[in-house]
């Protein structure tokens, strides 16, 4: 018999970078002592990706994004004082399926290059530079406009609510990787580089990275910021875990079945 934490204990060890002593990497629903029907990988555990995991016939789901909503798991307290119908009715979904969520994160961040920047940058066609131990990912590409890189972007990563700041004309040949949410401090740091024309990021605050992106532009810097959504900047990550961990379990003597289930962009545009 496999149980929910064989799988996660084989995963776990097979990542080349070390766990973190205090991660948000854990069980966050279900009883790991489970026996496994089957793996389900993905991007972000929506009731509706959770639907396609079941149907599948997996009862594990790795999720690289939480699964009640908060990062470090730390809301359900005020979700439950708050009788949150949304919260209640995915964790009654997760019982009476019999299912159990592992939140897979900081260990593939960790890698080096980045697990989801080096996965996402594949997918675009791009090869980062090497080197990388910091974990901010660059790469030159190339030269071709901010506009089609845009369009690239969006065509080849299924974001549907991409936006961008700058000349769509500008030409750009070095790209900086800040997906998913990474923050001011680094988004700023990468538009302020001269080695970057474009910073490509999962999501920024509009007041900040935003703001700053706009007013370089105004101040004549010929700088580019595309920003994709959180789901599609980060999907390839979660892909490339699902294609890599099926050899992990079996040298691990584990016959279980991987899955890759995608998670749709969670935004649209009209």
């Amino acid at each position: 018999m496999t149980t929910a934490a064989d799988v996660v204990a084989a995963l776990r060890s097979a990542v080349p970078a070390a766990p973190r002593d205090v991660t948000v990497d854990a069980f966050v629903d279900g009883d790991p002592a489970t026996e496994v029907t089957g793996v389900a990988v993905v991007m972000t555990a929506t009731l509706d990706v959770l639907r396609a995991a079941v149907a599948a016939g997996a009862n594990l789901v790795v999720t690289h994004e939480p699964l009640y909503f908060a990062h470090a798991d730390d809301a359900r307290g005020d979700l439950e004082a708050e009788a949150d119908p949304v919260y209640a009715a995915k964790r009654a979904y997760v019982r009476q399926q019999g299912l159990v969520v592992w939140h897979l994160h900081d260990q593939w961040h960790d890698l080096r290059p980045d697990g989801v920047d080096a996965a996402t940058a594949a997918e675009l066609g791009w090869a980062l530079d090497p080197g990388a131990t910091t974990g901010i990912s660059t790469a030159t590409i190339e030269p071709t406009t901010l506009g089609d890189l845009a369009r690239h972007v969006a065509g080849t990563l299924g974001a549907t609510a991409l936006r961008y700041v700058g000349d769509p004309s500008a030409v750009v040949t070095r790209v900086g990787l800040d997906l998913g949410f990474r923050g001011f401090a680094r988004n700023r740091a990468l538009l302020r580089r001269p080695d970057v024309d474009v910073a490509v990021v999962g999501e920024a605050h509009e007041w900040e990275t935003g703001e700053y992106a706009v007013d370089a532009v105004a101040l004549g810097v010929a700088k580019g910021l595309v920003v994709v959504g959180h789901v599609p900047s980060e999907q390839a990550g979660s892909r490339a875990v699902a294609a890599w961990l099926p050899g992990v379990l079996a040298s691990a003597g584990h016959a279980v079945p991987v899955t890759f289930v995608p998670t749709p962009d969670t935004f649209r545009t009209p």
